[in-house]
């Protein structure tokens, strides 16, 4: 989804509009989410932006998305481009834990 989203509409209030944009993200979010994995593939990964416009627009983290709407809205915006972007994820495992790997505090060299 690559979008721009007006932060002023008439008749509604500006609190509305932002739930609105918010609402729309996570319903695409939840659309994409249902799509069917490539093989060998085990989530769905987002590639995602936000800012002024498509020029201006920055990285984001997917959680991070109704937090930028919400800057937009706090900085009186005109509007907010948003670019959603799905892609196959594939997790990769924890290595196994063992006491070896801690780390010991360190010390400054007095021994008490």
């Amino acid at each position: 989804m690559r979008k721009t989203f007006p932060l002023a509409a008439p008749n509604l209030k500006p609190a509305r509009v932002i739930d609105s944009i918010k609402h729309e993200a996570r319903k695409y979010l939840k659309r994409e989410r249902r799509k069917e994995l490539p093989e060998g593939t085990d989530y769905w990964d987002f590639d995602c932006k936000a800012g002024r416009d498509q020029e201006s627009s920055a990285s984001v983290h997917v959680a991070e998305l109704n937090a930028a709407i919400d800057t937009a809205a706090l900085e009186q915006w005109e509007g907010i481009y948003l670019e959603i972007i799905a892609r196959p994820g594939h997790r990769t495992r924890k290595p196994p834990y063992s006491p070896a790997q801690e780390e010991a505090p360190e010390t400054d060299g007095i021994s008490e």
